[in-house]
Order: C-alpha cells, then sequence, then structure tokens
C-alpha cells in the first residue's frame, strides 16, 4: 500500500536549520543525562523484576522511523509476553503492503499478553525509561512527534510522511500533552504544528506540561 498522494507543496522552510535545534539538542543531553542519573538504580530494579517473573527478555525493541525517515531500535522495558512470531512492524523496504498493516496490532486495554510487571509500569510510562538511551544516542530527542513503525507510513499522505521525519522524533509531543487529541487526524495535525513552528519556548512548555500530566495522574 503506496502512501496516499498529495498534491500540497512541502513548505520549503522545514529542514532549515534554527538556533533552537542546538539550544534543544543541549538540553536533551543534560536533561536526558539528568534523568538516567536518577532513574538508573529504579531501572536496575525494574530489569530484575522482569527478569526474574518468565525469565524473557528484559527489553523489548523495535524498529521506528526516525529523522530523515531512517530506521532505529527504540528500547522499552517489555510489558508483554515474550513471543518471537509476534510481527513488530517492521518491513524491508518503503513500500508498505496491505497485508503487512494489517497485521501490525497495538496492544488494547485488558490485553492477556500484558505481564503483571507490565501491568504497573505500562499506566506509569515507566516502560519508556530506556528511550533515554535512544537520546543520548541521538535517535531521538525528548520533544518531538512520537517515532512510528515503518508499516504506518500507509496511514498517512506523501506530504505528512515526509514532514514527520525531517526532525528526530520524540518521547513526548504536542499531541501527548493535548487532552484533546482523540483521533489519528487530529494527533497528525499537533505532530505537523510542532514541525512547521517549533521553537525552544515550545519545547520547554511541552517538557513542563509532561511533568504536570505525568503528576496529576500519578495523584489521582
Amino acid at each position: 500500500m503506496p502512501l496516499r498522494e498529495t498534491t500540497n507543496p512541502l513548505p520549503s522552510d522545514i529542514a532549515t536549520y534554527r538556533p533552537a535545534d542546538t539550544l534543544m539538542r543541549i538540553t536533551d543531553l543534560i536533561l536526558a543525562l539528568g534523568l538516567f542519573a536518577v532513574t538508573a538504580i529504579p531501572m536496575l530494579v525494574i530489569a530484575i523484576l522482569i527478569r526474574v517473573e518468565d525469565r524473557g527478555p528484559i527489553l523489548f525493541r523495535q524498529p521506528r522511523v526516525g529523522r530523515n525517515r531512517a530506521r532505529f531500535s527504540i528500547a522499552k522495558f517489555r510489558t508483554m509476553t515474550h513471543d518471537t512470531s509476534r510481527f513488530i512492524g517492521g518491513t524491508g523496504g518503503e513500500n508498505i503492503s496491505a497485508e503487512d498493516r494489517a497485521q501490525f496490532q497495538t496492544t488494547v486495554p485488558g490485553d492477556t499478553r500484558i505481564t503483571r510487571i507490565g501491568r504497573v509500569l505500562r499506566p506509569l510510562h515507566l516502560d519508556e525509561l530506556p528511550q533515554v538511551l535512544n537520546v543520548l544516542k541521538g535517535d531521538m530527542s525528548l520533544v518531538g512527534v512520537r517515532p512510528d513503525v515503518p508499516v504506518m507510513q500507509a496511514d498517512y499522505t506523501q506530504e505528512e510522511w515526509i514532514l514527520r521525519h525531517m526532525l528526530r522524533p520524540g518521547i513526548t509531543g504536542l499531541a501527548q500533552i493535548d487532552p484533546s487529541v482523540d483521533s489519528m487526524a487530529a494527533r497528525t495535525a499537533q505532530d505537523l504544528e510542532w514541525v512547521q513552528n517549533r521553537s525552544y519556548g515550545m519545547y520547554l512548555r511541552i517538557l513542563l506540561g509532561t511533568v504536570k500530566k505525568v503528576v496529576k495522574r500519578n495523584s489521582l
């Protein structure tokens, strides 16, 4: 299933370097190093608990699409039963078939494949802590569009797919802190808003909004 065609021209200045891009990268490194230092011991405890539960791998790795559509391997703590036959959304090329897209399924509430430790980690988003390493490596930023798996290119127009991947993907973003985002179209609109109008001020607002959202959710 090829990307849906679009006749809209790509804005000419999207990929143009902005001083804010360098400032955001420096902040990414400082905050990611600090976060890693603070969470190193909790992550070790989580790793031990995952290993003890079913003796399976500690990390779940999945191919994602990053800046300039280059692929990278995202790391999460494994929260589901280990299944080597599970299709994780990667393909060998750019052309995605309808069968590939239909085969990729995300988890649903009450999914029986989620482990006991996974039922604790997922609501608190602790399974995403290893993505700090992706930030330090340069695969991701703290703020950006959430990285899709390759087969999800079938969900976008050609313009949307290209625009989403002009920058590093993020751990959090505009769509993640906006409570009104309740559809794929709304999420995509917020993602493209970030790509086209990003600034250091927006970056900081998203980080602060993410912290507030996590604290509020965990205090209920």
